[in-house]
């Protein structure tokens, strides 16, 4: 049996090509290029401003997956070998893809950067660091809570209600010590004390500002316009009125350029923005995806976890806000997921059972009705594993013909480009740059109403139940006019509905809603449902135990 050779293992033996070179296939060269080294550049998104380099207008997929496993089922992975695939077929192709946070790549699902032959270059650098982007934004966000907080110490002239403070803190990483947090202790040299407590970068409206700001004038209006709490009289108090938006705007000065890299076959792939669609809208960045759409004839982008999060996040709001059309959605679909969602546990789910994929078929179903409610083409790609069968292959193809949607084998993580060759023909024929997205609900719908249509169309539910907290907050949002928004909604991966123990297909259940708060400057509502959580914990035994520096290399990386 030929053993597969590790991810750190594939990336040490490639020859990365020169970055200057890559960008050149994208028509780019100084000045708009701003190098990182030899492997990474930063580009002016001036460049949007320049005429197309191309005929026509660039077409974009998205790839989002059926309800995943906690280990993933391998969009990013899938996202780069279809990118690969494309350039083999000759068609030119450019990747915009979300960075990864510290959290998971510390803690238990590893870095964002693919896998097998199907991986981003430089690997370490991109899950480590990188070019700071992340420590940026947070660098942003805590400045203004640390400005707010020294309002309060000299004196509160504007009035602001300790107890009615809505801005946290955020650090990238996980760390569930710090998701309460009292500060100010330590008598009245220290500061006024009050509860607080951390979020995830990720989840920071900062990175959100930051991902959906079409410039950096919308960035810094954006910025103005955070609401950070409210005074005694219930009158709102924004981020402008502590003068704080004008240093964040310069700290996120070079975080607003998209990151140029590459796959390890050489295509290019633009890196920029936050992951987490579960408790953020967990989209790259507007800027970013415009600027593949810009360079390239094929734009690739992701959207976390399953369809229900990402995609429709991507939909409802990226979309809606920055007037993006995607021409296919390719739907990932693994056989160990269906079988996760037929009911076999989760140590089993290499053995071959096709009676559970059957069973499993129902997530894979509402996911492709969950497509057509944007009315996009869907096309669905079963990512192989070496345990995969051929029975049980045949039983997700022959439901695909059933049902009349395209669907494609892809071995993108064991032979790259070469292996997802099949994928890219059935994108090509099948994709749709004329169509026309419809969103879900309309934003000057009531607040509950809005809920309520992503509950039934995205996760099948029944009904939404609004706790007495919820309902209260929405009377305010209402009364404060942020009403018209779009709805974020952050609830467990795991499951369509709001419970992560009920798989497959759920029915006949509610969605509980906690608690509605509202991105002013970002330009949505925070939904929080069932037990979900903006700062997670590490696991029992996190990667960081394995991760080390041998010989000036980073090991332990997944």
């Amino acid at each position: 049996m030929r053993i597969m050779p590790t991810d750190i293992e594939i990336v040490r033996a490639a020859r990365p090509r020169p970055i200057v070179e890559v960008a050149e296939d994208l028509g780019l060269r100084a000045p708009g290029l701003r190098l990182y080294g030899e492997e990474v550049a930063k580009l002016d998104p001036t460049v949007l401003g320049e005429p197309r380099r191309r005929p026509g207008a660039g077409r974009l997929i998205l790839v989002s997956a059926i309800t995943p496993t906690p280990a993933g089922e391998g969009k990013t992975t899938t996202s780069i070998g279809l990118a690969q695939g494309l350039a083999r077929l000759g068609e030119s192709t450019c990747l915009a893809l979300r960075e990864p946070s510290l959290g998971p790549s510390l803690g238990m699902k590893g870095g964002a950067t693919g896998g097998g032959h199907s991986q981003l270059l430089p690997m370490d650098r991109i899950n480590l660091h990188f070019t700071g982007d992340f420590h940026a934004i947070t660098t942003a966000h805590n400045l203004l809570a640390a400005l707010l907080d020294n309002h309060l110490y000299f004196g509160n002239a504007l009035h602001i209600d300790p107890r009615r403070i809505l801005w946290r803190r955020v650090m990238d990483m996980n760390d569930r010590a710090l998701r309460g947090t009292i500060v100010g202790l330590g008598g009245s040299k220290q500061g006024v004390p009050r509860e607080t407590g951390f979020d995830i970068t990720a989840a920071s409206e900062v990175m959100a500002i930051l991902c959906l700001a079409e410039d950096e004038a919308d960035l810094r209006a954006r910025l103005d316009r955070i609401l950070i709490g409210f005074t005694y009289d219930g009158e709102p108090v924004t981020a402008e009125s502590l003068s704080g938006s004008n240093a964040m705007l310069a700290l996120l000065r070079d975080a607003l350029w998209p990151n140029l890299v590459q796959t390890l076959e050489g295509t290019p792939a633009l890196i920029h923005g936050g992951p987490f669609a579960n408790i953020a809208h967990g989209c790259s960045s507007v800027v970013a995806t415009r600027m593949a759409l810009h360079l390239a004839d094929w734009a690739i982008t992701e959207a976390g976890f399953g369809f229900d999060l990402g995609a429709e996040k991507f939909f409802d709001i990226k979309s809606r806000v920055a007037g993006l059309e995607t021409a296919a959605v390719v739907l990932v679909a693994t056989l160990r997921a269906l079988k996760m969602h037929g009911g076999v546990a989760r140590g089993a789910l290499s053995a071959t059972d096709a009676d559970a994929v059957r069973r499993g078929l129902p997530n894979l179903e509402k996911h492709l009705e969950n497509i057509r409610h944007f009315g996009v083409v869907p096309v669905v790609a079963l990512n192989r594993f070496a345990s995969d069968s051929e029975v049980e292959i045949s039983v997700v193809r022959e439901r695909c013909e059933a049902l009349g949607v395209p669907f494609a084998l892809s071995d993108h993580h064991g032979r790259g480009g070469a292996g997802a060759l099949d994928l890219a023909r059935a994108v090509l024929a099948h994709a749709d740059p004329e169509r026309r997205f419809s969103p879900l609900y309309e934003t000057g719908a009531p607040i509950p109403e809005k809920i309520l249509a992503v509950a039934q169309k995205m996760y099948g539910a029944t009904g939404v139940e609004l706790t007495r907290r919820a309902r209260r907050e929405i009377q305010d949002l209402e009364r404060l006019g942020y009403a018209d928004l779009p709805v974020c909604i952050a609830k467990t991966p795991g499951s369509l509905s709001d419970d992560p123990k009920l798989r497959g297909r759920p029915d006949g259940f509610d969605v509980t809603v906690r608690s509605v708060q509202v991105n002013a400057g970002a330009g949505f509502l925070v939904v929080l449902t069932g037990d979900i959580l903006r700062m997670p914990g590490l696991p029992r035994h996190p990667l960081a135990e394995r991760i080390d520096l041998v010989d000036g290399e980073i090991v332990g990386l997944e």
